[in-house]
């Protein structure tokens, strides 16, 4: 959602804060701004819509200053505006600071501070953080050592010269400060905070929101995604949970916040080997485009060196065959696209390994009471793996003894640090906020989890493993195939264009591609659609069909397909029109359907990988009739971090 960037170094900090803002754009935003230190004050600029408008108004501003913080913000509390835009400034203007996350106490916090004569200037509830500091930096300055809580101690503003000394290596009083400001908030945080008492200085902390710091040749970075920090950072250090950073030009110290001290720890540095190729669309138009044509490159990377030709093997697996044999139940946890990819993997899973399979939408589950033991596997799924509901899922299942493995697109994020065994879904870098590549990703790392359950539970022979290893391989140029010719889908698309609605069905693994199906084209087209099992159709939802009324059927060849023909027969019946994605071959399906898809002939098991691609070009050429955008619908954002 929400990101942030941070800059001190030798450089002029603006334009690395606008290229750093750049890259976040496929996360979502409504509005950005930046906070630089130059001449012994901050500017701070701040601008609604695009980024493009905040880079356009710098000029008049003159920043040469090397320290600086950055933000792009998705509206949660207080409307899209330059008011509520980041960052936000202490009543005097001598602090900045950027906020990721949801403060849950802000409204007890604003009251008390607004009561001890703070201004507020908008409606977030970040802005609390920058007037609690302010408060916390006071006392400190006037060294007010004995006041017990921050509430009772010495209000006013920050005097201009603090009067208590740091030495190297032991926290700056903006250090002390924001940490002190942390203790008192309830909620998620990644925070940056500076001031101008403290010139070239950052400090960041971290409570359930990402942030990284990066070390580069020409100073050092800060961003909640190490997307931001690609090209210019040579390492970088993946900040804990109640872990605190302070940055000048030239190096960084990590502190532990415990009781009221921070304690500096040795921060675990990684080698950031990225380039800056994934944000070229190159022929593409959109990204999306790009993302849908990368399928099949993703299928062969995520299965690759996954079978040692008699067996699977997952050197990341971080679980053993013997502890895979033990799991009786099976939770799937995940949200929005990696729901349905989990929906798929429930059906392989009970159908291979013979294990009882839930999938709970992550920001459920934590809410009830499931039955957990020590053999219960819970799987979290999410492309990100900074997905705040599926983090905290992850963490009370844990808590109740259960083991814990992950899929996601992002090595060393927090789902894959904090998970018992993990399967990267190689999908590289995805752009778009639509999720495709991803999706297919997780499928096949799924499919490879129940293929592993099944095969440590001894219920797939070793002939069986190797047959369906070579099929899913085989799924990458079927998909392929798929992409080389698109005119059924752009007929089907313009048929649709003007719809107010649409009905996507399918049974069995069809019923979770139609699912998929039905999301992409809400996402990107805003065209209004809903899914349902096939059979579900005359419980209710035949009521919406009338003349001309899209029903889009997934209706490969399965053991339901005859069902699933009945079932388009009685939307026909009614003046729908029709659009299936059948298997080649199919000659039935013409005769009742309006426009017909053809994917190659594919396993049951296996159609998802294949049926979702029709799907995925089926939304997005809509969308382009509606005049939509493609890569950054309105509302939404790539990464959600917050509840």
């Amino acid at each position: 959602m929400c990101g942030i960037v941070g800059y001190t170094g030798l450089q002029p900090a603006a334009p690395i804060l606008v290229s750093g803002l750049k890259k976040l754009e496929y996360r979502g935003y409504d509005s950005s701004g930046i906070a630089v230190e130059q001449g012994g004050s901050i500017t701070c600029v701040c601008r609604a819509g695009k980024i493009d408008a905040l880079e356009q108004s710098l000029g008049a501003f003159q920043l040469t200053g090397s320290c600086g913080i950055g933000h792009t913000r998705w509206a949660t509390h207080g409307a899209p505006s330059e008011a509520n835009a980041h960052p936000h400034m202490s009543c005097d203007g001598k602090i900045a600071i950027v906020h990721n996350g949801i403060i849950e106490n802000h409204d007890e916090l604003r009251r008390i501070l607004e009561g001890r004569g703070h201004e507020f200037t908008s409606q977030t509830d970040s802005e609390v953080i920058v007037h609690l500091i302010e408060d916390a930096y006071a006392s400190l300055a006037f060294d007010v050592s004995e006041a017990d809580d921050l509430v009772d101690a010495v209000g006013g503003r920050v005097p201009h010269q603090p009067t208590v000394e740091v030495r190297r290596g032991e926290p700056s009083l903006l250090a002390q400060a924001v940490n002190m400001a942390s203790s008192l908030l309830i909620g998620s945080w990644a925070i940056c905070a500076m001031t101008e008492f403290e010139p070239g200085k950052i400090v960041c902390a971290r409570k359930e929101s990402p942030l990284v710091v990066g070390r580069g040749v020409n100073g050092m970075y800060i961003s909640s995604d190490m997307t931001a920090l690609s090209g210019i950072a040579k390492e970088v250090c993946v900040l804990e949970d109640g872990q605190l950073a302070e940055l000048d030009e030239r190096t960084f110290d990590v502190f532990k916040a415990h009781d009221d001290e921070l304690i500096r720890v040795t921060p675990s540095m990684t080698e950031l080997d990225w380039t800056v190729d994934w944000m070229d669309r190159g022929r593409f138009s959109d990204f999306m485009m790009k993302e849908i044509s990368e399928q099949p490159r993703v299928i062969r990377d995520t299965l690759e060196d996954r079978f040692n030709g008699s067996a699977l093997t997952v050197s990341e697996l971080g679980l053993t065959h013997e502890e895979l044999n033990l799991i009786d139940r099976v939770y799937i946890i995940a949200c929005g696209t990696s729901y349905h990819a989990s929906l798929i993997a429930k059906n392989l899973i009970e159908g291979w390994a013979r294990i009882p399979c839930e999938v709970e939408v992550a920001s459920e589950f934590r809410y009830r009471d499931p039955i957990i033991t020590p053999s219960t596997l819970v799987v979290a799924v999410s492309q990100s793996g900074e997905t705040a509901d599926t983090l905290a899922a992850i963490r009370d299942a844990k808590i109740k003894g259960a083991k814990v493995f992950g899929i996601t697109n992002v090595i060393g994020s927090p789902v894959a640090r904090e998970s018992d065994g993990v399967i990267y879904t190689k999908a590289n870098k995805e752009v778009a906020v639509a999720s495709t590549k991803s999706f297919t990703g997780q499928i096949v790392s799924l499919t490879l989890l129940a293929m592993l359950l099944a095969q440590s539970k001894g219920r797939l022979s070793q002939g069986q493993i190797r047959m369906l290893f070579t099929e899913l391989v085989d799924t990458a140029s079927q998909a392929e195939e798929i992409l080389k010719d698109t005119e059924a889908v752009n007929e089907a698309a313009f048929a649709c264009k003007d719809a107010h609605s649409a009905m996507f069905i399918g049974r069995g693994m069809g019923a979770a591609v139609a699912e998929e199906g039905a999301l992409k084209l809400k996402e990107i087209s805003y065209l209004h659609a809903e899914a349902y099992p096939a059979g579900e159709m005359k419980h209710g939802p035949i009521a919406l069909i009338e003349p001309g009324f899209p029903v889009i059927a997934v209706a490969t060849e399965s053991p339901t397909y005859d069902k699933v023909l009945s079932n388009i027969q009685e939307a026909k019946a009614r003046g729908a029109k029709i659009i299936a994605v059948a298997t080649e071959g199919d000659e039935r399906i013409g005769e009742f359907a309006d426009h017909v898809i053809f994917i190659p002939k594919v396993r049951d098991a296996l159609s998802p990988i294949t049926a979702i691609i029709p799907l995925q070009l089926l939304a997005r050429e809509i969308a382009i009739l509606r005049g939509c955008n493609i890569d950054q619908p309105r509302n939404l954002a790539k990464s959600v971090t917050v509840e």
